[in-house]
């Protein structure tokens, strides 16, 4: 299991404060919000490259920092960007990196770069960005990690590459009972996959739960724009009006049936939907979280 415990990392400008979730064994957790809302440095801290101020990470039940080498070697991690020596080829790569891991499995690494595509041996400066993270995500997973983390793995890839990759990964955790961390703000890959999705702001949590969960609670309302007074206002997360009416976010559809009765009309949201006006709302979660 991972699980942070009210993590902090301050930097002059920008905080991430009182980090808390946990993903189990076997599961996929979509880690969503806008570009600089702490993805990154979340992920860095739990890999150790970045120190944490206050707080607790605990990956297998062991301390992240105390026990860092003996974790690392179940873990797979893919970065945002390459960390690869440009200059050689991807096999010449792997020769270094493979004995590292005492679970290395060449069958397995071989049987990625086949289904993958990879050309093992061209330099990886000649290889594209989706070619590149493919090599990377072979890497990953050819170890036995039981956690795989990824950095904004399908940012910048073409629908087909991120598909594929989608596939892989469910695989993974179908047959091999591991955890996925995936950070990202492509919201549509997450409803295809994740099992919990746990959205970050400002350098804080605004929730974490399970997808289902967090999709069935929260509504789309539509009315005309008279029927919005202040009180009504702050049953919305979000608010969007125009000339025709408004469009919203809440959380509480029986608050919202309680106040407008049938003169609105109701629609399950998108988790993009929830993401964007909550990250644009100052309403209920702002209010919620203080």
């Amino acid at each position: 299991m991972l699980e942070l415990k009210n993590v902090c990392k301050n930097y002059k400008d920008f905080s991430v404060k009182n980090i808390s979730f946990t993903l189990p064994r076997g599961y996929i957790m979509g880690f969503v919000g806008p570009n600089g809302a702490g993805k990154s440095t979340t992920i860095k801290m739990i890999m150790n490259l970045v120190k944490k101020n206050s707080g607790d990470i605990t990956i297998f039940g062991k301390d992240n920092a105390k026990a860092e080498k003996d974790i690392k070697q179940y873990i797979g991690f893919v970065y945002d960007e390459n960390h690869y020596y440009e200059e050689l080829t991807c096999e010449q790569m792997k020769k270094i990196i493979a004995p590292l891991y005492k679970n290395w499995d060449e069958a397995q690494y071989q049987s990625h770069m086949e289904r993958l595509q990879v050309p093992k041996n061209k330099k990886i400066k000649q290889l594209s960005k989706g070619m590149k993270m493919k090599f990377a995500i072979a890497m990953a997973l050819s170890h036995h990690a039981e956690r795989i983390i990824m950095d904004e793995p399908t940012s910048g890839l073409d629908p087909v590459v991120r598909s594929e990759l989608l596939d892989i990964l469910q695989e993974i955790v179908m047959e091999e009972e591991v955890s996925v961390l995936f950070s990202t703000h492509i919201t549509t890959d997450l409803e295809r996959i994740a099992d919990y999705i746990t959205f970050i702001h400002e350098g804080e949590i605004v929730f974490t739960g399970e997808k289902d969960e967090i999709l069935e609670n929260h509504v789309i309302v539509k009315g005309s724009n008279d029927l919005l007074d202040l009180e009504g206002k702050e049953l919305f997360i979000g608010l969007r009006k125009n000339k025709f009416g408004f469009e919203g976010l809440a959380k509480d559809k029986q608050a919202i049936e309680d106040w407008f009765g049938n003169e609105v009309v109701l629609e399950k949201p998108t988790l993009d939907d929830i993401v964007v006006y909550t990250a644009k709302g100052g309403g209920a979660y702002a209010s919620a979280r203080i």
